[in-house]
C-alpha cells in the first residue's frame, strides 16, 4: 500500500489555473448571496460529534510516515477517518482489510478494541471510501445498493460510526446520495457523514460532488475539503486565490457556505506537515486565522467575508500520522483552537 494521499497532484495544478479562468467565464462560481445561517438539517448526525470538530485520517499503510495504532491517536481529534475501504470485484461495494504486517502486527480484535475505546472516549470512527488510488463507481442502482450494502457490513463488523467520501476519480451524484441515504436509513442515529472533495469538486453547486453534499444535507456531518494539491482557484468573490494563503481558505470556503451548506457542515482540510502532500501546506496558525476570520471576522487576510459563520465546524488533516512524525505540531495548535471556537 503505497497510499500517498491524496491525489497526486498532477490533476489539481493542471486544472487549477485553467478552472480559474473558464468558470470566471462562464460564471460558474458561486456569488454571496443567500442565507448560510439557516437552521442545521444534520440532526441525525452522530450526537457525539461536537459542535466544533477536529477530524484526522489514519492510514492503514505504512507510507514512511509515523506508524501508528488508533490508540495513538491524540485526544484532539474528534473523528477519526481510517483511510482506506478499497474497491472489490462487485461494482459499487468495498471491503476493508487492516495492514497487520505493515503496522507491526496490529491484530484486528485489538484495532476493534482501540475503535470502540474512542467511541468511548467520545470520538466516532468512520471509515474512507477512495484516496488517490480508490476508484469506486457508484452509477446505479445496483452498485448503489451494493455500496450501501457493503458499508453497513464493515459498520457491523468493526463498529464504525460511519463513512468518509473521498472519492477523488469524480461520482455521480444520483447514486451516491441514493446510496448514502441508504446506509444512513440502514445504520440509524449517530450515522457519521463526511467527505473530502478536491477543490476543483467544491467550486460550483453544479459539480457532482456539491450536488451529492446538498442531496444529504439532512444526513450530513462535515464537508472538510482538499485546500491542498490544487492550483489556483476562485473565491465566491469571483477572484483567483493561491492556495498555502488565508485567502484560500476563506475565499474558498465561502462557496460552500453561501452555495447551501450548514456552516456546521463545513471544515478546512489541510496537510499535518509539508511532508504529507505535495503542495499547499500551511502553518497551523494559518488554519487558526481562517477559522477566527469565518467565524468571528477576524484574523482575515485581504479577503473578508461579508458575514461571520460562527458554527463552522473545524478543521481536518491528512493525516494523523503524518501529525506524529512532526510531534503532533498540528493538532496542538488547531485542537484547542477549534474546540475553543
Amino acid at each position: 500500500m503505497t497510499h500517498s494521499h491524496r491525489r497526486s497532484g498532477r490533476l489539481g495544478t493542471f486544472i487549477g489555473g485553467f478552472t480559474a479562468v473558464a468558470l470566471a467565464a462562464t460564471g460558474l462560481f458561486m456569488t454571496t448571496t443567500g442565507s448560510a445561517d439557516a437552521a442545521p438539517t444534520a440532526q441525525s448526525a452522530a450526537a457525539s460529534v461536537p459542535a466544533h470538530a477536529v477530524t484526522g485520517y489514519w492510514q492503514n499503510f505504512d507510507n514512511g510516515a509515523a506508524v501508528q495504532k488508533l490508540s495513538d491517536v491524540p485526544a484532539d481529534y474528534d473523528i477519526v477517518a481510517v483511510a482506506f475501504a478499497d474497491a472489490t470485484t462487485t461494482p459499487g461495494a468495498v471491503d476493508f482489510t487492516l495492514d497487520s504486517a505493515g503496522l507491526g502486527g496490529y491484530t484486528e480484535d485489538a484495532f476493534k478494541a482501540d475503535i470502540k475505546a474512542k467511541q468511548d472516549a467520545g470520538k466516532s470512527v468512520v471509515i474512507s471510501v477512495g484516496g488517490q488510488n480508490g476508484t469506486v463507481s457508484i452509477n446505479d442502482s445496483a452498485s448503489a445498493a451494493n455500496f450501501a450494502d457493503s458499508l453497513y457490513a464493515l459498520m457491523q463488523e468493526y463498529g464504525f460510526d460511519g463513512v468518509d467520501i473521498d472519492l477523488e476519480n469524480g461520482l455521480n451524484s444520483t447514486y451516491m446520495s441514493q446510496a448514502l441515504e441508504s446506509l444512513a436509513a440502514k445504520a440509524g442515529s449517530g450515522f457519521v457523514l463526511t467527505m473530502a472533495p478536491q477543490t476543483i469538486d467544491m467550486q460550483s453547486t453544479s459539480g457532482e460532488y456539491f450536488k451529492t453534499a446538498l442531496a444529504v444535507k439532512d444526513i450530513l456531518t462535515v464537508v472538510n475539503m482538499q485546500y491542498y494539491n490544487s492550483g489556483s482557484m476562485l473565491g465566491c468573490d469571483g477572484k483567483v486565490y493561491s492556495q498555502g494563503t488565508v485567502d484560500f481558505l476563506t475565499a474558498l470556503a465561502c462557496i460552500q457556505l453561501e452555495g447551501g451548506l450548514d456552516p456546521s457542515q463545513v471544515g478546512i482540510g489541510v496537510p499535518a506537515s509539508s511532508s504529507a502532500a505535495g503542495s499547499g501546506y500551511v502553518a497551523p496558525s494559518v488554519v487558526n486565522d481562517a477559522l477566527d476570520c469565518l467565524a468571528k471576522g477576524t484574523n482575515c487576510g485581504s479577503f473578508k467575508p461579508s458575514k461571520t459563520y460562527p458554527g463552522i465546524r473545524g478543521a481536518m488533516t491528512w493525516s494523523t500520522n503524518w501529525d506524529a512524525t512532526a510531534g503532533n505540531a498540528w493538532s496542538s495548535a488547531v485542537g484547542p483552537h477549534v474546540h475553543g471556537l
